[in-house]
């Protein structure tokens, strides 16, 4: 399986090398593109999927194929057994963790509890980060994803179908924020990585879905925006890159979010 959206990788072959990464939400769309992306440079990957298990398995064939090394790990993030034998299988298979990437979100799937959104974007990504921090030591990094329309939430206003899922995120973000005095003790590194829509992915569809013409308004005033290998590139590249000083990598023009100055 090669990557669908993007052919070149930010990643230097056997820059990895030797790394043990766990990318949430990785059976497909970003997080699969990421996940070949760190494989490719070498680091062992566990593909963690909620119900995609034959995506998973299928993504974790294709990185063996290639000589890289995956397992794959079912888990729903909600769920706090879940997460702690999610942890226990990676613990088992490599006995730490150098690299955590929080991707997975959600909140606009229909049939959901009320409070999903908040549940999956605050509550499961601390408790992930938690969770894995037994596995992980100094000089390791946690990353997590996001988007322009929540990290900036507070400042500016989102599309209404969307405003729910941006402020969970941006709850999520602020609540692992608040772990940074505890990681910098440990020395581990923390990253946001935060990105316009995304074309290609399942929230971006949604929102179509829900607000006809509301990716191409929004990609007319962006200018562009990044598809899914695009952006995974850049996730992938917050694993390895220096991390800055307010811990944010801003991917593309972030000129319609930022308050004007006076």
């Amino acid at each position: 399986m090669s990557n669908p959206s993007a052919s070149v990788s930010p990643l230097e072959p056997g820059s990895l090398d030797g790394q043990r990464a766990l990318v949430t939400g990785s059976s497909r769309g970003i997080g699969a593109d990421t996940v070949q992306y760190l494989a490719g440079a070498g680091a062992s990957v566990a593909i963690n999927y909620r119900n995609k298990e034959v995506r998973a398995v299928k993504l974790a064939d294709a990185i063996r194929e290639k000589g890289g090394t995956a397992i794959t790990v079912g888990a729903d993030l909600t769920d706090a057994e879940s997460v702690t034998a999610l942890f226990q299988a990676v613990a088992d298979a490599w006995g730490g963790l150098d690299i955590l990437v929080l991707n997975a979100s959600g909140g606009m799937e229909p049939g959901m509890a009320e409070d999903y959104a908040m549940q999956l974007n605050r509550d499961a990504q601390v408790n992930a980060l938690n969770a894995a921090l037994p596995l992980m030591g100094p000089g390791s990094r946690v990353v997590f994803v996001t988007s322009h329309q929540a990290h900036f939430i507070r400042t500016t206003p989102t599309m209404p179908e969307y405003e729910a899922v941006a402020l969970s995120k941006r709850a999520g973000e602020d609540a692992l924020r608040v772990l940074l005095p505890g990681l910098d003790e440990k020395g581990i590194e923390f990253v946001v990585v935060s990105g316009d829509m995304i074309e290609g992915t399942i929230t971006a569809t949604l929102l179509n879905r829900l607000n006809p013409g509301a990716i191409d308004a929004r990609k007319e005033a962006a200018g562009r925006l990044y598809n899914v290998g695009e952006f995974a590139a850049e996730v992938a590249a917050a694993v390895v890159d220096p991390v800055p000083a307010d811990h944010t990598r801003l991917v593309g023009d972030v000129s319609s979010f930022e308050p004007v100055s006076e």
